[in-house]
This record gives C-alpha cells, sequence and structure tokens, in this order.
C-alpha cells in the first residue's frame, strides 16, 4: 500500500466486559459505547446493510484524509471529464456522491446541470450546505443506488466515484445499480465507474494496522477476506483520548477483477467498455489508504437503441388475503367486538391493494369456514394479514401459519416458531440481552410463584409476560411505590390467572421504531426510524403506549399522542439499526418487521419488543415510517408481497420456506 503503514501485533480493542453502552453526551457523541471486544470471524459480525448508517461525521474524520483530500478530488474530476468527454452543458449525476466533493468541484469548473444522490442523509444535508455557502448551483437528493429517483432523466453522465461501487451483500444489487444507471442514462450516455482493484487488493491489503486522525483521535482496523473471497471485509474501532471508544463498526466491498466487472457492465447492456488510467489516491496524513489505494476507472455507453423491457411479472399473481373475522368476538378490539374504524381500516387496505395492478386478490375472514376454503381453494400465494389471531384468539396467531404451512401454501410474514418466540417478552428480552442488545431490568413472576423478590427500582412497568397489541398494559400499569406494585399484581393475576407476570424498569425516555421490510441474504430495507411525541398528554399520565392508544378512541392516549421521524445523530441511528437486523435474524423474522426501543432517564435506549407481525393498518406506527421515507401505504404493501415471493424464488421453485 502507499504510504506509510504503522503495524502492530494486536489492536488496542476494549473488551465486550469493559462495560454496557452507555449515554449520548449533550453533542450527541457516545461516551464509551459497548465494543465487541477480539473478534475471530470478521465476516459474522458484518450487518447486512452496513453502508446505511456508517457514513456520518465519523467517516469524514477516518477517512478525511483522502475523501476531504481537494488533490484527490481535482485529480479524481480531471479524470472523470476526460474519460467520459464532458463538456460544460452536459447533464451529469454523481451516483452516490457523499458530502458533494465532485459534484462542487464539477459545478466550479462551469458545468451548469449537475446532481448528487446519497443515501447518507448527513452527507446529503452536508453537500447542500457547502454548495450554499459556495454559491454553487447543484441539485442533492437522498436515494437508494438501486432504486433512485431523480426529476431529470436522460444524463450524458452517470459517474460512481471514490469507490463507491460493490457496498451490498449480493452481487445482484450491483447488477440492480446498473441496470438504475442504465434507465437513467440517455441514449448513448456514458457510465463512469472508479472502484477498487480487486485483484491488486486481494494481494496487498493490510490484515491490521492503526493510525492518528488527529491529536484526540486514533482509528484501530483490521481486515479479511470473505468465506468466498469475494469481498473484503474491515472494522474499524474509533478511539477518542477523553471519551474512549466512539464508534465500533464493520463494512465491506466486493473485490471485482477487471474482467469481472467488464462482465457485470455487459450483462447491464452496456457496450463499448473502455479502461483509464490508473486512481491512486494521496493522504495528508500518509498512512493507510485502504480501499482507495489503487483503483480502477472504466467507462462504458448505453445503446444507441434501448429494447422496451418486459414487465415483470410476479412470481404468485394471485394473492389470498387472510384477515380476522369480524362476525366472532374479539376481545382485544374495543367492546370484545369488531368495531366500524376496524371495518373502516380493512376497506382502505382493500383500496390500496386495488392500487398492485399486477395481482389479483381474494379475502378469507370467515375463520368457521378457513381450512375447508384453504383445502378446496388452496391459494397460489398467501398475504398473512391475520393478526387478531385463529378465531380472533391472539394466542392462536401462530396456527395461521402453521395451517398454511401444512398445507404447503406459500405465505407473507413470520412463521409460527418465531410468532411463537416473540409472543413470550421474556424470551426476547433473554435473546437480546445475551446478543448484547441494551434491555430494561426485569423480574419474572411466575403465576405459581408467590414469594417472587420484587424489584426495588420504581417507577415500574407491570405487564403480561405473553401478548402482544398491548394487552394488559394501561395507565394503571406504571407504579411507583411497591404498594401499587402489589396491588397492580393482584389485578393482573385476576385479568390473566394462569399467564406470568413481568415487572420491568419503567424506561422515561424517548421511544422509538424501526420498521424492516425484506430479508437477510436478500436485503432489507430500513425505514427512517419512528419518534413518539408525548407532549401533548396530560402530565398527570404515565407516558406510554398502552391499550387505551390503540384501541379506545375517545382516551387521551388516542388523541394527544403523536408520531414523528426521529430526530437521532448518526451514531444512534446505526445502533438501532444494528440492533433490529441482528433481532430480525436471530429470532427468525421474515419479509417485515417492527422493533420498538426506549431510552433511560440517562439515555441509553434499550429495546421494549419485537413485532415479528406488526399492525399492518393505514394509520400504524409502520406505515407511519414508510411514509417518512416517501413511500404510500400501497407502496409499503407491494413491498412486503415482493419480500415474501422473492424469498420463496430464492429457493427455486417456488413452495419451500
Amino acid at each position: 500500500m502507499n504510504g506509510q503503514v504503522l503495524e502492530e501485533p494486536s489492536l488496542p480493542f476494549p473488551s465486550a466486559a469493559s462495560g454496557s453502552a452507555k449515554a449520548l453526551s449533550a453533542k450527541g457523541v457516545p461516551r464509551g459505547i459497548r465494543t465487541l471486544g477480539p473478534v475471530p470471524d470478521l465476516e459474522r459480525h458484518l450487518p447486512q446493510e452496513w453502508w446505511r448508517t456508517l457514513f456520518n461525521s465519523v467517516y469524514l474524520k477516518t477517512d478525511g484524509d483522502v475523501v476531504e483530500n481537494e488533490t484527490n478530488t481535482v485529480r479524481e474530476v480531471d479524470l472523470l471529464v476526460q474519460a467520459a468527454g464532458l463538456e460544460l452543458n452536459d447533464k451529469i449525476l454523481d451516483l452516490c456522491c457523499g458530502q458533494g466533493r465532485h459534484c462542487l468541484e464539477l459545478a466550479r469548473r462551469g458545468f451548469r446541470q449537475v446532481y448528487g444522490v446519497d443515501r447518507s442523509r448527513y452527507l446529503i444535508r452536508l453537500a447542500k450546505r457547502r454548495a450554499k455557502q459556495q454559491g454553487l448551483s447543484v441539485s442533492f437528493h437522498e436515494g437508494d443506488a438501486r432504486r433512485f429517483r431523480v426529476r431529470e432523466t436522460d444524463f450524458h453522465c452517470v459517474a460512481l466515484m471514490g469507490n463507491s461501487f460493490g457496498y451490498f451483500d449480493r452481487e445482484e444489487d450491483d447488477l440492480a445499480v446498473l441496470r438504475a444507471v442504465m434507465r437513467s442514462l440517455g441514449l448513448g450516455g456514458v457510465i463512469a465507474l472508479d472502484i477498487v482493484n480487486g485483484d491488486w487488493m486481494r494481494q496487498n491489503y493490510v490484515p491490521r494496522n492503526w493510525e492518528w486522525i488527529d491529536e484526540n483521535q486514533f482509528v484501530c482496523r483490521e481486515r479479511s477476506l470473505s468465506r468466498d473471497g469475494n469481498r473484503l471485509i474491515a472494522r474499524e474501532v474509533v478511539v477518542h483520548a477523553e471519551r474512549g471508544v466512539i464508534a465500533d463498526q464493520f463494512y465491506a466491498e466486493r473485490l471485482y477483477s477487471r474482467d469481472a466487472i467488464v462482465a457485470l457492465l455487459e450483462t447491464a447492456g452496456f457496450t463499448h467498455i473502455r479502461e483509464h488510467d490508473v486512481l491512486e489516491a494521496e493522504s495528508v496524513r500518509d498512512q493507510d489508504l485502504g480501499m482507495m489505494a489503487r483503483r480502477l476507472m472504466l467507462t462504458a455507453k448505453s445503446p444507441r437503441t434501448v429494447a422496451k423491457p418486459k414487465k415483470h411479472k410476479p412470481l404468485f399473481s394471485e394473492v389470498t388475503v387472510l384477515l380476522g373475522d369480524p362476525r366472532l368476538p374479539d376481545t382485544i378490539k374495543r367492546d370484545g367486538q369488531f368495531n366500524p374504524e376496524d371495518l373502516a381500516t380493512i376497506e382502505r387496505l382493500k383500496d390500496a391493494l386495488g392500487e398492485l395492478h399486477d395481482y389479483n386478490f381474494r379475502y378469507l375472514d370467515n375463520h368457521a369456514a378457513l381450512i375447508s376454503d384453504l383445502r378446496s381453494q388452496s391459494p397460489e400465494f398467501a398475504l398473512n394479514l391475520c393478526d387478531e389471531g385463529f378465531d380472533n384468539d391472539a394466542f392462536k396467531e401462530l396456527h395461521v401459519p402453521a395451517v398454511l404451512e401444512m398445507f404447503g401454501i406459500p405465505y407473507s410474514g413470520a412463521g409460527p416458531a418465531a410468532l411463537g418466540l416473540c409472543y413470550n417478552k421474556s424470551q426476547v428480552r433473554a435473546v437480546a440481552d445475551a446478543m448484547g442488545v441494551p434491555v430494561p431490568l426485569e423480574t419474572y413472576i411466575d403465576p405459581d410463584d408467590q414469594s417472587a423478590t420484587l424489584p426495588s427500582i420504581f417507577p415500574a412497568l407491570v405487564k403480561p409476560n405473553c401478548g402482544d397489541s398491548s394487552v394488559g398494559i394501561t395507565a394503571a400499569s406504571v407504579v411507583a411505590t411497591p404498594e401499587a406494585l402489589i396491588e397492580r399484581l393482584e389485578q393482573l393475576r385476576g385479568e390473566f390467572p394462569r399467564g406470568p407476570l413481568l415487572v420491568q424498569e419503567f424506561l422515561t425516555g424517548t421511544e422509538y421504531s424501526v420498521g424492516i421490510i425484506g430479508n437477510p441474504g436478500h436485503g432489507l430495507f430500513f425505514m427512517p426510524p419512528l419518534e413518539v411525541d408525548y407532549s401533548g398528554l396530560d402530565p398527570k399520565l404515565p407516558r406510554i403506549l398502552g391499550y387505551e392508544s390503540k384501541w379506545l378512541p375517545d382516551s387521551a392516549y388516542w388523541t394527544q399522542i403523536k408520531y414523528h421521524e426521529a430526530d437521532l445523530d448518526e451514531e444512534a441511528k446505526r445502533r438501532l439499526y444494528d440492533y433490529s437486523s441482528l433481532l430480525f435474524e436471530r429470532l427468525g423474522c421474515r419479509d417485515y418487521a417492527r422493533f420498538d426501543f426506549r431510552a433511560d432517564a440517562s439515555g441509553q435506549i434499550k429495546l421494549l419488543e419485537v413485532n415479528p407481525n406488526p399492525g399492518w393498518c393505514w394509520d400504524g406506527k409502520f406505515n407511519f415510517m414508510a411514509g417518512f421515507a416517501g413511500l404510500r401505504y400501497a407502496d409499503v404493501l407491494r413491498m412486503i408481497i415482493e419480500a415474501a415471493q422473492s424469498r420463496y424464488a430464492a429457493n427455486g421453485n417456488g413452495r419451500p420456506r
């Protein structure tokens, strides 16, 4: 590698025993965050979509010697202009533009139509701020490289600069990026691709090193090849001299040889592929250049005529939607039955599904005939939205997918095992705790245990161990004294005579939710986190999302609690995404799930619960989060269906789970 590399026999990684995650400081910098300690297998700890949260202010510190380096930027733009044959009136898109360094340099040179797209909200905001400060006209947008949306199309050139290609877990996603680029180019338009030289990097990467970022911070790096040898996995631990560890993060890049990337470009339909000068980065620190050390620069052209793409046909176009039974009692709902607002919610669902013209929908909600209907008219695919449970019995929510599996019917959502596991809050807490996800203090009280040691931490939250939809959780569930605790325990024992109870540390900080659509190995889409806004709630009422907030329209909890997109720094958001993706995979979630968290009095965010088949209604948390991502209700439903069908398609014949 170029430059001096300071190699050490071992990295000064703090051990996991050095303490659990701690609060954020007033400036949002984590103080002494939890770290994993020595890791024998980097790939096992790599988050599937690490790139969603890595590119923040810490990234600009650790990589600033290269990516905030004016000499590198000028040299790279020089080569881009020459290789792509750019002219001042060309329409140029910098895809994965980061903080906009190439866009801003192009604008400084007089290019009039420059656009930038990047997934990192932090970097896009920084790019916009820099453009305004420098008086430069560049249009910046947030977006996923696989399906970015910019109002303008027919670009003369789409550039992926600064080694920003190959981040995805699957090569199919890299191909999706190239096809998205193809769609945005005008006929004969040019793609410019600046990527790591995979063959060179396999032979020359430095497995372990460290370097000072500034007088107060240093970064320790460790690298290894993936098991198949096609990706380089890296870990960075960033340490502040006074605050301790401020980041412990993993990332990876696919190592394309020249022949492999040429083949991928050809598969995407590009022609006239050319290789240009080698790119070698410089560093003001003259130390570790990592994956920026030696790169390939290629250009290719879109065809001058493009065949009309064939319409994508779903794997299963005939979809049977399974719902709760409005004919039967439902003890969870208001007055123990389906109400007008519940029926209106179902109509909103049907209207949204009606917008998905690739599918034909039929609906099954008569549970008395459900099994015979499934047997006599076996669905091609089932969209399982029966979160009420079989016969509207919440304890039988897992029975519905169990029947579908017995009949061999493909379906959406979690399987019986995941539903059963997540129904037991204490078990979920134990799994999370074992994985290093922070959890509240808790005491488990068995129904036969008359002498349980009651916790001394108040306020406390008392709730049933099993259940969902906040059943058994009301304003009375928050207790502040031992006497109130005993009284509430007796009340719940009367309501749930054979059910275990939990006495849990009541978390008084900000409450968040994270929504995920997708599946491990096929891509996870993280929606922007939601924050519960209790500011309008009567101060005399406990700040909780209990039964009243979900089922009683006339209650203060229903009318006074609001939801908005969470205002989190990038590090806190990254941790929420990491916790959620770990739990998604470990608990066996599929296609979509919601994860609820809340901070304690000191600011440490802890897991509340996991919802493997979260509420699908138009006015629920999941759809609110989708709205933050710019998705409509119909878009969310389509994504869930597509995630499930892609999972079946990956098994070859569409039928196995």
